[in-house]
């Protein structure tokens, strides 16, 4: 019996299931490497392309950043962006947000994290905090490998304005590190979704598909004019907003209003995930 009140009372619930354990056991698992893996070679695929294709070109006189993808590495940074901020990076923070808890009922081993014990709450944000890091992670990862695959096969120069203009390298990189910013802050909806889902299911794939799938129905829904201003307050609405980062006198309004609306739909759906799997019986 003493033995039993001397861990007791030795117990702190902030040493349980550290970060380091659970980041390397994320780190290890195919679905991450996988993930790296395809956001390493999007560079590669589109610097294979714009070489079987030539120099990009606008049809009809106007350009576009597109156009710009071969002027500079920036610029091949900021097309990459661009071609993948509005799904492909979705996937990932929907993968390593979504996978997280519902993984672990699914492989029957979430109560017997519970019982060892860890408390509810430090497992959601252990969990949280490495999704969260995974996701900012795989976000950096692209734009850096562009950074450098750009620079080894257009040089390293300004990045080239479609509108007119170029701003120098340094600008140009402080530009592009909001830009990454902005683009996480904007994923923190489906993050929270989910994240939010994962509490809510056994089924991994069921949370990943959710967030995917609502995230792409907030983005039909911004298409439909016919909504007027309701769809200011869709992240989707916001989502290319850092667009207005790389000019060369930059609005901030967008990303501001954006950013706004983003962080505010995330927090209530991580309160929802945090009190929801609070009352949860958790059975596997």
């Amino acid at each position: 019996m003493s033995a039993l009140t001397e861990v007791a009372s030795g117990f702190s619930a902030r040493h349980t299931l550290p970060l380091r354990v659970e980041l390397v056991r994320q780190l290890k698992r195919r679905r991450t490497l996988i993930m790296g893996a395809v956001l390493a070679l999007l560079p590669f695929v589109l610097l294979i392309a714009f070489a079987i294709g030539g120099d990009p070109s606008s049809r009809d006189g106007q350009i576009t950043l597109m156009d710009t993808a071969t002027a500079s590495g920036a610029n091949f940074a900021a097309v990459n962006l661009f071609v993948s901020a509005g799904f492909l990076l979705v996937i990932p923070v929907a993968l390593f947000c979504g996978d997280t808890v519902a993984s672990e009922a699914s492989w029957s081993s979430l109560r017997y994290l519970l019982a060892a014990p860890v408390p509810r709450a430090r497992l959601l944000w252990s969990k949280l905090a490495v999704a969260l890091g995974l996701s900012l992670a795989a976000m950096i990862l692209l734009p850096v490998i562009a950074l450098a695959v750009g620079t080894a096969a257009y040089g390293w120069g300004p990045l080239q304005i479609p509108t007119g203009g170029a701003l120098d390298t340094g600008t140009a990189v402080q530009r592009l590190v909001v830009t990454v910013a902005y683009i996480f802050v904007s994923q923190l909806v489906t993050a929270g979704l989910a994240f939010w889902l994962s509490t809510k299911t056994d089924a991994p794939l069921g949370a990943v598909g959710g967030a995917v799938g609502l995230t792409i129905v907030g983005n039909v829904l911004d298409a439909v004019t016919a909504l007027g201003h309701w769809r200011d307050f869709l992240p989707a609405h916001w989502q290319f907003a850092w667009a207005d980062a790389v000019q060369p006198h930059p609005e901030w309004s967008g990303m501001i209003q954006g950013t706004a609306i983003s962080v505010t739909y995330a927090l209530v759906l991580f309160a929802l995930a945090f009190r929801g799997f609070a009352r949860k019986d958790v059975v596997s």
